[in-house]
């Protein structure tokens, strides 16, 4: 397929920094030799600032104006997710691997080791947002989105090894909770075996005392993130990065998102987007609500549709629909979630009826698997 790119426009604003702060006007020297039968320009102009600064300042030293912004930093946390959306489905996708982890708990991990930042610790060798080390990258990391390189700083990478890492100790703690070896919460003795490990569990025989100020940490980020825990129901517009609903069914995978040598032309290069196979005549039906904003017949991609999903916090949602035997739809219209759109075909450069489906992040394609339910 052609690697064609979407662009989305943004926007910056910048804010002023504060005023100079007045400087206070120096007296002009008296003279002896002269009499003002009145006030002079001067003094009509310095006396009136003066008593102004000064009432000003003892004005905000009794407390001055309210606030009309007050500070929140004692406010509950948001009920919203305020992550990069292209993570959310990442940490669904990690979460899913065992039933004692849930998409909250990963995310409040990384907002404790990282607060979300990739930068390193020099003194610890740790590294992305997962915080990991040379050595434990060795052990859980993997190329987990397909582009060629496993790296503790692409968060995909990072979010999918954390995940494999508190499953196989969830395993373990499980395993001695069963046999009557520790006591205590799943959820909360696996963070204590990531903590300390799980020897230290198990000679506690429940949450080890030096475990307890990180799992306290943890615990009060979760809230923040129990959004990411709720599905949305229909791709309608829940919390940001929703997974998407299923654009045909059953999902067979063809051919999937990453590199590849293009079938008719030979020449290796990304394959933006997933490949699923589906019978002529299929129905396609709309990954989430949006607007319809293409739907026209291309050269390489056959009959297309483009549908734009709207700007969730910040970056740009788009799915596409290609080599279609059938539009459905017309630039303009707006769908919901699951609506038909079109029919599968095989129409540009194909070699067989199917649906190219492509998920694109912010003008960028990424990986439409993550973001897909069964």
């Amino acid at each position: 397929m052609n690697d064609e790119r979407l662009t989305v426009a943004r926007t910056a604003d910048g804010t002023d920094g504060p005023p100079p702060e007045p400087e206070r006007p120096e007296q002009p020297e008296r003279s002896p030799r002269r009499k003002r039968r009145g006030p002079g320009p001067v003094t009509l102009l310095v006396l009136p600032a003066l008593v102004t600064v000064t009432g000003v300042a003892a004005f905000l030293a009794l407390g001055g104006l309210p606030n009309p912004w007050p500070d929140d930093s004692d406010a509950k946390p948001s009920a919203g997710v305020d992550i990069d959306p292209s993570y959310v489905p990442w940490l669904r996708k990690a979460a899913s691997a065992c039933t004692v982890l849930e998409p909250s708990v990963l995310a409040a991990q990384i907002d404790q080791l990282s607060g979300w930042s990739d930068d390193s610790d020099e003194l610890s060798g740790q590294k992305g947002i997962a915080a990991f080390t040379d050595d434990e990258w060795r052990t859980w990391g993997k190329d987990d989105d397909g582009n060629g390189k496993s790296s503790p700083r692409d968060p995909a990478d990072a979010i999918m090894a954390l995940g494999r890492r508190d499953c196989s100790l969830a395993k373990q703690v499980t395993e001695l909770r069963t046999e009557g070896r520790i006591n205590g919460d799943l959820v909360e003795l696996t963070l204590a075996a990531y903590a300390t490990g799980p020897d230290a569990v198990t000679e506690a025989g429940r949450v080890p005392a030096q475990a307890q100020t990180y799992l306290d940490e943890v615990q009060a980020l979760r809230p923040r993130y129990e959004a990411l825990d709720r599905e949305d129901p229909a791709g309608a517009g829940g919390p940001a990065g929703a997974l998407l609903t299923a654009p045909v069914s059953p999902l067979t995978v063809t051919s999937p998102f990453g590199s590849r040598q293009h079938p008719l032309t030979g020449v290796t290069k990304l394959h933006t987007g997933v490949d699923f196979a589906a019978p002529q005549g299929a129905q396609v039906v709309a990954a989430r609500r949006g607007r319809v904003v293409f739907a026209a017949l291309t050269s390489a991609y056959g009959n297309r549709i483009v549908i734009d999903h709207g700007t969730i916090q910040g970056k740009r949602v788009e799915t596409t629909y290609s080599h279609l035997s059938s539009l459905d739809v017309a630039v303009g219209q707006s769908v919901d979630a699951g609506a038909p759109i079109g029919r599968v075909g095989s129409t540009g450069l194909s070699t067989g009826p199917h649906l190219h489906f492509e998920v694109i992040l912010d003008g960028y394609y990424t990986d439409p698997g993550p973001w897909l339910t069964a």
